[in-house]
């Protein structure tokens, strides 16, 4: 997925959608700038908020529209499961989120490289998609073969300072990531407003 300008796309949605953009200074430009447009613009419509959501969550997960959209469709689909809690599970247990939770990567962005090149292993076996589907029990490793590669020169300093949330189990050691739960949708953490993104998709 081609990005674009980060610092530009992250001011016109409002929120740091990107780990470079997620600093105090950005904060202190954003919040000023947030000032100023709400003295001198009119308020957004309920379906222009609507699509601003839906935008932070693509640029969150650096993901297309056509599979966020497939995501959204899935998640509402599913009976007996809540629409938001079934969409956080699809975008959480990408295995280049995974990667990225799991301290292997700097950036959602380095995690989907990483993925793509191979470095990666589910459960042993190499995997080459991002948005591959990991469920309970399932192992993410780094290949052997990469540990030399430049990409993960750093590896040890970054993990010694990551703390992973508390669906995935790691270890130390090995350098594997093993999902021991299910990731839950805590609203203040988030950037994006779940259940608006579903309104939007229901029009």
């Amino acid at each position: 997925m081609k990005i674009g300008p980060k610092y530009k796309i992250a001011r016109r949605l409002g929120a740091p959608v990107f780990e470079k953009t997620q600093t105090q200074k950005f904060a202190l430009s954003q919040a000023r700038k947030e000032k100023t447009r709400r003295r001198f613009s009119r308020p957004k419509s309920e379906f222009g908020l609507q699509l601003l959501e839906k935008q932070k969550a693509r640029y969150t997960y650096c993901i297309t529209e056509k599979q966020f959209s497939k995501y959204v469709k899935e998640a509402s689909s599913k009976k007996g499961v809540l629409p938001s809690a079934r969409l956080f599970e699809h975008l959480e247990l990408r295995a280049d989120n995974v990667a990225y939770r799991a301290g292997f990567a700097p950036t959602r962005l380095a995690a989907r490289q990483m993925v793509s090149h191979g470095h990666l292993n589910v459960n042993g076996k190499r995997i080459t998609i991002p948005s591959f589907r990991m469920t309970m029990g399932d192992a993410l490793s780094i290949r052997p073969g990469s540990l030399a590669k430049p990409l993960f020169v750093n590896l040890e300093e970054r993990l010694k300072q990551h703390s992973g949330p508390a669906w995935i189990s790691f270890d130390h050691e090995k350098k594997t990531a093993t999902i021991q739960g299910v990731p839950i949708f805590q609203p203040a953490e988030s950037l994006f407003d779940i259940n608006a993104i579903l309104e939007f998709y229901s029009r």
